[in-house]
């Protein structure tokens, strides 16, 4: 690593001694997404009732040994449900920043290095997409292609781009900048390895943060998708899907089904949150949602 690029970043003892300041609530919510992540991976080989099982015998039955969170208006087990409906409630946001990121993230290296026109088109194409807000896009495009899984979260991904290329633009314009990157084309340095090797990895600690920031409002998105129905569809279990099928319920005084889901999904959203701005505090960035 260059002398300028050391210049630039905290060191490994600075780091150190950040992460050795993380706090009570920071470390909460890193155990929580840690949690959240574990449940989406191994929820369902540990779901105790299959989550789509009707049981007319125990409908909106209440906490008990048998069902610990009791049952939804079908007599279907909630705690089989939110298991089970964890992986595509935290896949679907996870998707939408992977391939947000690697669409901006080649659109900003490309802006700045080449500049010109190539920046200028690329940045007017970011100034355009920002007419269409990501929830309305996400709607179209599932009233177009049809309600499920895949539409929404391409939408959002398209969505997602301008906000993550415009950050990332400006930070590798400054990088693109600095003398190390003018030594490395002097010393015969292609264009494709010195952003590979050099622009790329350092942007790479804001393209985590933004994505951490961003997982938050992405899960909002898409849970806000799911529950005007154009979503995941029923029986499928999904948090968005559930708070909307337990909304009926809560006038007749069982909001379990709506409550756990929503709960779950909040818990999910500032735990995501917290993570990001303390990895921006962590590395000197600041963080934009």
């Amino acid at each position: 690593m260059s002398t300028a690029q050391l210049m630039m970043r905290p060191g490994r003892n600075v780091i150190a001694r950040r992460m050795s300041a993380i706090g009570p609530l920071t470390g909460t919510a890193a155990v929580v997404c840690l949690l959240l992540v574990l449940v989406a991976v191994i929820g369902p080989w540990i779901a105790p009732y299959d989550a789509t099982a009707l049981d007319p015998l125990a409908v909106l039955a209440p906490p008990s040994p048998e069902h610990w969170l009791g049952t939804d208006n079908l007599g279907r087990d909630l705690l089989s449900r939110l298991l089970i409906g964890a992986r595509p409630s935290l896949a679907g946001p996870a998707l939408v920043l992977v391939l947000s990121a690697v669409v901006s993230t080649a659109l900003a290296i490309l802006g700045a290095w080449y500049g010109g026109w190539v920046d200028a088109v690329i940045s007017r194409a970011v100034e355009i997409t920002f007419a269409f807000p990501g929830l309305i896009l996400a709607v179209v495009a599932a009233a177009v292609f049809g309600s499920g899984f895949l539409a929404p979260v391409l939408a959002l991904s398209i969505a997602y781009v301008p906000l993550l290329t415009r950050v990332l633009r400006s930070a590798a314009l400054k990088e693109r900048s600095l003398p190390y990157i003018e030594a490395l084309r002097i010393q015969g340095s292609s264009g494709w390895t010195v952003c590979l090797r050099h622009l790329l990895p350092n942007l790479l600690p804001l393209i985590v943060v933004q994505c951490a920031v961003g997982f938050g409002y992405a899960m909002l998105d898409l849970a806000a998708i799911s529950y005007l129905g154009l979503g995941i569809q029923p029986p499928a279990p999904d948090w968005g899907v559930m708070v909307a099928n337990g909304q009926p319920s809560i006038v007749g005084g069982n909001p379990e089904q709506s409550v756990y889901a929503a709960a779950v999904v909040v818990a999910a959203v500032v735990a995501f949150n917290l993570v990001g701005e303390r990895l921006a505090r962590l590395f000197d960035i600041e963080a934009h949602s």
